[in-house]
């Protein structure tokens, strides 16, 4: 079926197909929301048509997609398109495990092996913390990305196919190898089944080999649940004696000899890269089919050894008589009788070593006793590892279960501890009083008696800022834990504060814009003075001290008066009409009219005049007012001939004209 361009879920459009598996089809594709590619798994078509299946695979994959770490692949999303079942993941650019070790075509360097092996096992550690087991853990399903990172991709997928009604056997030819013995033989599986598969995996990485093969699966199977494997260092003697101990240990077909967790194995796996020949990987030299053996022994030699007469003076008894008259028959039934009690003891003993699975009750939610009777009842181990404060269990109700509950996944040995942790109900707390204290302070008091706070800040012109103003639940109140407590906390007036600069001798537009660039108004006040023209003598706000922004500030500074001219230009002769006769009419007995120039005070630093005009020279401060009257007198008569007066201002005038 060609997918390319299909676009699942409304968002994820396929772009080309990069891989296939025995469960899977992988393809490329654009998540069209959130503009990025992912790889698309879709289960292959002898999948989806077992609805039994459908639903483990469902609930697998959606339990792992809660797994975060840096090691794990991440599944986005999981859905369905019709008939496609498909899950949303990572798209990790680099190679499969598998795939480095084919072309590599021998063993890999012990240090990168260990290094790979421990990022797996950080993977496996958190997923065995989530109840995730991943029951396929083999060098297919790790991918090692451009930078040397370890993904481990397909987290309980496996479980899935494994309890399928359907036959899984096709898909697993190429996982046998990796498979543990409990596994092979169908048995229960755990933690301890993935490190298992590390150690083949690791195995597979110093040595270049897996540790077991055969022309078949069920050969290779058998040989996982019967052989010894031959130690790696006997491969590669550049294996280090950590290194192989660690692999070894990881081998051991009794689940008990092995690491116990991903964990345990971890800290070996960090020591060996300090320490690669050191003796710290503990054995356990427990051997559960010695009492088999001993049995079987002990059974074969008492069949041997019927009884009869010491003295050899009794006569034999019918069934002696038989045995020795029949010894070719009697020989066969014995070793018949020999192999039952052999199948036996081993029955007896893979009875009380391998107990058989019992399915484990669902107790969240029941009381105490209804929960251990339920446990109990399933021949399983009651035990209570805690009780908490709840706000959503009522109190003497199961909070939460170990192993945890998931609907069709809930196979464990007879006999094993399951352990319940019990509410006390939801736990009540007193509110202190936090107003008036400083933020941090009310946060941690609130804290301390189990609550939360939330802050909202508010201005305030009368509580300083971080100060708690108010809170809205009454101290001395009881509340739940947990609860939160809102607390209103003061920012001051909510307006900037600045601080006042000293500009005192500084000239006046300077000292302006520095005040300015602070946010703050600024008035000038002028003072008469004789000296420092221009320079700023006082501030109304002292300086370094805070002010709000946008307060007023009024600078005093030094006004020295300069020193203007003022021209005063008469024309005597527009004025008069000419020269007035005083006397006689000769022409040559014509006086000139007197001209009188009168200011305020006497101002006049020079005259000139001609025939017709007067210009007289006054000298006063920039900006004076002035009023100059002009009189103009017949100077035989003193008749009046003119008079008249004019407002000037020195500085915004220059001459004043009479005519």
């Amino acid at each position: 079926m060609n997918l390319e361009g299909k676009i699942l879920g409304g968002r994820y459009e396929i772009v080309e197909k990069i891989g296939n598996g025995g469960m899977a089809t992988v393809y490329k594709a654009v998540d069209k929301v959130l503009k990025r590619n992912v790889a698309v798994k879709i289960l292959r078509d002898e999948f989806t048509t077992d609805e039994e299946f459908i639903k483990r695979f469902e609930v697998e994959a959606q339990s792992a997609a809660r797994l975060t770490h840096p090691n794990i692949v991440s599944i986005y999303d999981v859905g369905v398109e019709g008939t496609l079942h498909y899950i949303v993941m990572e798209l990790i650019q680099g190679k499969t495990l598998k795939e480095i070790i084919v072309e590599e075509r021998g063993p890999l360097p012990w240090k990168w092996s260990v290094n790979v092996a421990i990022q797996i096992a950080s993977a496996l550690e958190t997923a065995h913390r989530n109840n995730i087991i991943h029951r396929d853990i083999k060098p297919h399903n790790i991918i090692i990305t451009e930078d040397g990172i370890a993904k481990v991709t397909d987290f309980g997928i496996a479980k899935a196919v494994s309890n399928s009604t359907i036959t899984a056997f096709g898909t697993t030819i190429g996982s046998v190898h990796y498979f543990s013995p409990e596994h092979a033989r169908g048995g229960f599986t755990d933690a301890k089944s993935d490190l298992y598969s590390l150690g083949v995996v690791m195995y597979e990485m110093v040595t270049g080999k897996v540790p077991f093969d055969a022309d078949t699966p069920v050969s290779v199977a058998l040989k996982h649940m019967q052989e010894e494997p031959e130690e790696p260092i006997e491969l590669n003697k550049h294996v280090p004696i950590a290194v192989n101990k660690i692999i070894m240990k990881a081998l051991q077909k009794d689940t008990t000899l092995r690491y116990q967790s991903a964990s345990e194995m971890l800290i070996d796996l960090r020591k060996a890269l300090k320490d690669p020949d050191g003796d710290f990987v503990e054995e356990n030299e427990y051997d559960p089919t010695a009492k088999t053996q001993r049995l079987s022994t002990e059974m074969y030699d008492n069949l041997r050894n019927s009884p009869e007469d010491k003295k050899g003076k009794k006569k034999d008894n019918k069934f002696v008589a038989f045995i020795k008259r029949h010894k070719a028959l009697s020989i066969i039934v014995g070793l018949i009788l020999l192999f039952a009690l052999s199948l036996g003891g081993t029955l007896l003993v893979l009875n009380i070593t391998n107990p058989p699975e019992v399915a484990m009750p669902n107790v969240v939610g029941l009381t105490k006793e209804e929960a251990q009777k339920q446990i109990e009842d399933a021949k399983l181990v009651f035990e209570v590892s805690s009780e908490e404060y709840n706000k959503d269990v009522e109190a003497g109700h199961v909070i939460s279960q170990d192993p945890s509950y998931m609907e069709g996944y809930n196979n464990v040995k007879q006999g094993s501890t399951v352990s319940v942790v019990i509410s006390k109900g939801q736990e009540t707390t007193t509110v202190p009083k936090v107003v008036g204290m400083e933020q941090e302070e009310a946060i941690k008091a609130l804290e301390e008696a189990n609550l939360k706070a939330e802050v909202v800040e508010e201005t305030s012109k009368r509580v300083e800022e971080g100060i708690v103003i108010s809170q809205e639940t009454e101290a001395n109140a009881e509340a739940f834990a947990g609860d939160t407590v809102k607390i209103h906390v003061s920012i001051g007036t909510g307006i900037k504060q600045v601080t006042v600069t000293n500009v005192v001798g500084q000239d006046e537009a300077s000292a302006k814009k520095a005040l300015e660039d602070l946010g703050l108004i600024v008035n000038v006040s002028y003072k008469d003075a004789t000296s420092d023209n221009g320079k700023v003598t006082a501030q109304s706000i002292e300086a370094n001290k805070e002010v709000d922004e946008g307060t007023t500030i009024t600078l005093t500074v030094n006004k020295v008066a300069e020193t203007k001219n003022l021209t005063v230009n008469i024309n005597v002769k527009g004025i008069t009409g000419g020269y007035k006769e005083s006397g006689n009419t000769s022409s040559e007995n014509k006086e000139s009219p007197n001209v009188n120039i009168t200011v305020n005070s006497e101002r006049r630093t020079g005259i000139s005049k001609n025939e017709t005009n007067y210009s007289v020279s006054l000298s006063g401060k920039d900006g004076e007012a002035v009023a100059i009257k002009v009189t103009i007198t017949d100077a035989g008569t003193g008749e009046e001939l003119y008079s008249s007066t004019q407002n000037a201002t020195f500085g915004s005038q220059s001459s004043v004209s009479f005519k």
